[in-house]
């Protein structure tokens, strides 16, 4: 399962950086539950990091996720979570929602245009007349090689094609002295004109677009984006 192998769930639970602080992630659960009030579906669930505090509000919460380790360790957590093992962009729950979400660059680990747009296409299929779909992503590097992260206990690396889209993460983490242990992750980096049109594709609309959870104008200056498109 290469990414997401046998120990993901519980390396993923032990990850720090900005995504797993408290603050981060009770702004993208205030967002999110203004538009969840039909249920909430978490494409590429993981172990919970926002489904579990957002079912804690009192939102129906249903997921998907490809990696059974991951939903192990979410099932760990909250028993009132359905969850689906399969591949987000075409595995189907039941039931309709007000939301489905896509958090943390999770559009980005489809690593084919078609499955892109599939994810879109399932998004829609599952969403109510109304129903919003939101997606947090990175804004694509403007270089070969850019370093995003670089600390004694952590260097991030990212290696970027532009004529294919290829996104390769590279993470070095110590493991003794002078030693170093490399783990790569292969993901597409898709650009937000791109993804307006994969949603006009499922059938939705660009509602609004920010820069973050605290709905920061998006400029051409933003690292990332927070989007939201609407089923008619």
């Amino acid at each position: 399962m290469g990414w997401f192998a046998d120990d993901a769930g519980s390396r993923y639970d032990e990850s720090t950086g900005p995504y797993f602080e408290p603050a981060t992630i009770e702004a993208t659960v205030d967002f999110l539950e203004s538009f969840a009030a039909g249920g909430a579906l978490e494409l590429a669930i993981g172990t919970g990091r926002i489904a579990v505090p957002l079912a804690a509000r009192g939102i129906r919460v249903a997921g998907i996720d490809y990696s059974a380790p991951m939903v192990a360790q979410l099932r760990r957590k909250s028993s009132d979570i359905a969850v689906e093992v399969g591949d987000y962009s075409t595995t189907k729950v039941d039931g309709e929602f007000s939301l489905v979400y896509l958090v943390f660059n999770g559009i980005n680990n489809l690593t084919t245009q078609e499955a892109q747009i599939a994810a879109f296409a399932n998004a829609a299929a599952h969403l109510a007349p109304g129903g919003c779909f939101v997606i947090e992503v990175g804004v694509r590097p403007d270089r070969a090689w850019t370093v995003f992260d670089l600390s004694d206990t952590h260097i991030g690396i990212d290696e970027y094609d532009a004529e294919t889209q290829r996104l390769v993460s590279h993470h070095l983490s110590p493991v003794g002295d002078d030693l170093w242990k490399l783990a790569s992750g292969e993901f597409r980096a898709v650009s937000p004109p791109e993804l307006d049109l994969m949603a006009r594709l499922a059938g939705l609309e660009l509602r609004e677009r920010w820069a973050d959870w605290n709905r920061t104008p998006f400029t051409a200056e933003s690292t990332k984006h927070v989007s939201v498109w609407q089923k008619p």
